[in-house]
């Protein structure tokens, strides 16, 4: 495998691990994030502006939910990138910028920010979830380059 597929690879693992980590919480604790309402609420914002009536239902969830780990796999695939060292803590900052940004961007972009910022637990989780996505990207990608 090359190492752009094992970067692609790792990204998606990433995401995937975020979005457990995200709906375990949500299930055990009523302060977990709910990153999930806010990209709901993007998804139906970006498809009306595009002209479209936008999903509802199971159609939202799960549009949502690709649009999520798509882009999540993306930002997650940058750890792989410049060489092999330092993956983990890369995974790490990576982690901590785009939750840092999760916690600002959506009142710019004029969406409610409060499913993730109900208290500073709350924040707290974002930010962590986020970290431990990135860390398993970059443990995902360390992992392959042994083989």
């Amino acid at each position: 495998m090359n190492g752009l597929n094992k970067n692609m690879l790792g990204g998606l693992i990433g995401a995937l691990v975020l979005n457990i980590v995200h709906s375990a919480a949500k299930r055990f604790d009523s302060q977990a994030p709910e990153v999930d309402k806010v990209g709901e609420e993007a998804m139906k914002k970006t498809v009306r502006f595009a002209g479209f009536k936008p999903p509802q239902g199971n159609t939202l969830v799960a549009a949502t939910f690709g649009a999520d780990v798509a882009s999540n796999a993306m930002l997650y695939t940058l750890i792989g990138y410049g060489g092999q060292k330092n993956r983990l803590l890369k995974g790490a900052l990576l982690g901590t910028v785009v939750g840092l940004a999760t916690l600002t961007i959506p009142e710019q972009a004029g969406l409610d920010a409060e499913p993730i910022k109900k208290t500073s637990r709350t924040k707290l989780m974002t930010v962590a979830w986020y970290v431990i996505g990135g860390i398993a990207a970059g443990l995902a990608m360390k992992a392959m380059e042994k083989r």
